[in-house]
């Protein structure tokens, strides 16, 4: 599992035909403390959230096994908004 901020939106008037009417999103994996750490992923949005949140996502096999998303040519897939990181002795 990833945790990510949700930092951009992707359109895509030509896609494959098995992501018509799905959300995608731009999220950039963070620390704990919420701080960026590598590049960009885009990813397919199952909790309808929005910029600026904190999810969670999961990627290869994984993104495939999300609510909605079975058979569906997807690498990342958002799975949780997060309310809350704790993280024991911080």
């Amino acid at each position: 599992m990833i945790l990510a901020r949700v930092v951009g939106t992707v359109v895509a008037t030509r896609k494959d035909p098995r992501l018509e009417g799905r959300k995608l999103l731009v999220i950039q994996p963070v620390d704990t403390a919420g701080k960026a750490q590598g590049g960009y992923v885009v990813s397919i949005d199952t909790v309808s959230a929005g910029v600026g949140q904190l999810v969670v996502a999961v990627a290869g096999s994984s993104a495939r096994m999300a609510e909605g998303c079975k058979d569906l040519p997807t690498d990342s897939s958002i799975v949780g908004i997060v309310d809350e990181v704790s993280v024991a002795g911080s």
